[in-house]
């Protein structure tokens, strides 16, 4: 170090005129800074080397470190020392330098360049008025000294800080012996990131093939307040994956992988660059007086495009409540976006350039939404999906769905081969993956609708949920059964449990519908008719839940309003009588079936 430069330079560099507490042993992230070679060039043109340096050091102070939230302590004459809260900022404002200095010796001959060599280390250190000591800021020194020009060195306890290719890449060194150190010291090498990918992970063909659509969710930001609530974003974030998880059309990224973009300033765009998602839930809380307030959104990392935000508000100690209404609002807001959205998509481009997923989330929306048109479209888009990926099970179940469903609502011409159809489709989906719990679970629907085959239903519907406990439908199709048999207690417990598992928002209509039929089997007609009506407030056409609210709304002595049920059921289905009805509905083999078909009939339907 020359020591004439230094105090000239010291007394002139622009320090940070907030006080350090004096005498404080803090935890703090070293930056240590040295010119190669100083000696050297100050004995060629100590004026110019001195000028040239000031320049440096005053844009390193007002820009590089202003930007990435450190400050500088000292000039040291040919370098400096800074410091930074976290080790991520402190790689940024490095990697600035060297780019600085790239900048600022372009033209120049290479013997006259200003080159930097960086050493970085986490530290406990003692501030005193506007300098830091302790055996930390020395390390970090000579960490410093084992960097070649351009390059920058930082100790294991900094690597553990920052994400191999996210923040740089990293290369070991090993056990480096210091200057004055008894102690060998592991030492990392740390370059800047590789060049971005020319093709983002979504425009790959893999990624277009993919059956799902992948969602990020970012460990949620504390935005003020007291840091002992910061656990709650992580909390927070850990109960949404979890729910996110148990939907067989997402696929959830690792929190483990989610976490290092945390306070990071990252669009979708270069999170998915990463991640390889379509989709990023991220947002800010702040908790006052005990409620936890949430500002959410989810990003397209197609356009980096908001497709749904709002904020939410709930006690903070109902995080740790398994029915947490605010996760079980974020789930299902969010689900219903990325449907919508996908649906979006479908609709305005052409069906070779979309991703897989988007047509199999957007096939499975439209089946559901059971206008006949939506309904003949959803058969397009499944079928589409079966073609790109004939070794999959998931497009094939759907389509046995399909053929159910075009059953059930009366829009078949021929209920036998639709049945036949189902069966090829199931078939097919189980010769591809025999343990596919979705298959599972669609073959026991088929068999249990279609073909009136109880025992072989109940045998399908253990599988499925052995093959996975949290497969809402298998637990929903399971439970409805009991319903039909007559057996309120499992009909009831497998119906609610499926409410509890399914996040996806386009399927809850028909959660809702069947656990009406559930509760009605087991006399609990109030609850019954909450479910078939608020399934009906999401979709007016399912005839199943027409039924189930009449039948519940008769049996518990409300004669006119079934009526008025029937009267909207006769309008979608105008061919209905009590006799098809009875033929066609699984609960027909049963006596549950009878008292069902003679509510339908109080109230108003032919017999």
């Amino acid at each position: 170090m020359m020591a004439d430069a230094a105090s000239q330079l010291t007394m002139t560099v622009p320090m940070d005129e907030s006080p350090l507490f004096d005498g404080i042993k803090v935890s703090k992230v070293v930056l240590v800074t040295d010119i190669v070679e100083s000696v050297r060039l100050m004995e060629k043109n100590e004026d110019e080397t001195i000028r040239r340096w000031r320049g440096m050091l005053d844009r390193i102070t007002r820009s590089i470190l202003a930007t990435n939230r450190g400050r500088l302590v000292k000039g040291t004459g040919d370098g400096l020392i800074a410091e930074f809260d976290h080790a991520a900022d402190a790689l940024s404002a490095a990697f600035s330098m060297h780019a600085l200095s790239c900048e600022a010796n372009a033209g120049r001959a290479q013997a006259d360049r200003i080159l930097l060599r960086i050493g970085c280390h986490v530290a406990d250190v003692v501030a005193h008025h506007n300098d830091i000591y302790g055996h930390g800021v020395n390390l970090t020194a000579r960490l410093c000294a084992l960097a070649g020009p351009g390059e920058i060195v930082v100790s294991a306890d900094f690597r553990d800080r920052i994400t191999a290719s996210l923040d740089g890449d990293i290369e070991d060194l090993g056990d480096c012996f210091l200057k004055h150190v008894a102690q060998p010291m592991r030492a990392y090498r740390v370059t800047a990131p590789g060049a971005p990918k020319k093709s983002r992970p979504l425009e790959t063909e893999r990624a277009r093939n993919d059956l799902r659509a992948s969602i990020a969710v970012i460990p949620f930001r504390l935005r003020d307040g007291s840091l002992r609530h910061a656990v709650l974003g992580e909390v927070l974030a850990d109960e949404v994956i979890a729910a996110l998880s148990r939907s067989a059309e997402l696929h959830v990224i690792s929190r483990l992988s989610t976490t290092p973009f945390r306070d990071r300033a990252a669009s979708a765009s270069e999170i998915s660059l990463h991640l390889g998602t379509a989709y990023v839930l991220s947002g800010a809380y702040v908790v006052n007086r005990g409620n936890l307030h949430l500002a959410a959104e989810l990003t397209s990392a197609n356009n980096n495009a908001v497709v749904w935000a709002d904020s939410i508000a709930a006690p903070a100690r109902s995080l740790l409540d398994p029915h947490n209404e605010l996760v079980q609002r974020l789930v299902a807001e969010a689900s219903r976006a990325i449907t919508s959205n996908e649906m979006s998509r479908v609709r305005t481009r052409p069906l070779p350039t979309l991703e897989t997923y988007a047509l199999l989330m957007a096939g499975i929306a439209l089946m559901h939404r059971l206008s006949l048109a939506d309904f003949d479209r959803a058969r397009i888009l499944l079928q589409t999906v079966a073609d790109r990926a004939p070794r999959e099970p998931i497009p094939r179940a759907w389509l046995a769905k399909w053929h159910v469903l075009r059953v059930n609502q009366g829009w078949t011409d021929n209920a036998e081969e639709d049945a036949n159809r189902a069966l090829d489709c199931t078939n097919r989906a189980l010769d591809a993956d025999p343990s596919c719990s979705l298959a599972l679970a669609i073959s026991g629907f088929v068999h249990t609708n279609l073909r009136m085959q109880f025992d072989v239903a109940t045998d399908f519907y253990e599988q499925a949920i052995s093959a996975n406990p949290n497969d809402s439908l298998a637990w929903l199709l399971k439970g409805t059964l009991h319903a039909f048999k007559g057996e309120a207690a499992p009909a009831v417990e497998g119906t609610e449990k499926a409410l509890q598992l399914s996040p996806l928002d386009p399927l809850r209509y028909f959660y809702d519908s069947l656990a009406a039929t559930a509760a009605m089997s087991a006399g609990m007609f109030d609850r019954a008719i909450e479910l078939a009506q608020r399934s009906l407030r999401a979709n007016r056409t399912h005839t199943s839940t027409w039924r189930a609210l009449a039948i519940a709304q008769v049996r518990s002595g409300r004669v006119e309003a079934g009526r008025a049920s029937v009267e909207q059921l006769r309008k979608i289905e105008p061919t209905l009588t009590a006799s098809s009805y009875l033929r066609r509905n699984p609960s027909g083999a049963f006596n549950t079936g009878k008292v069902w078909a003679d509510a339908l009939v109080q109230a108003g339907l032919p017999q």
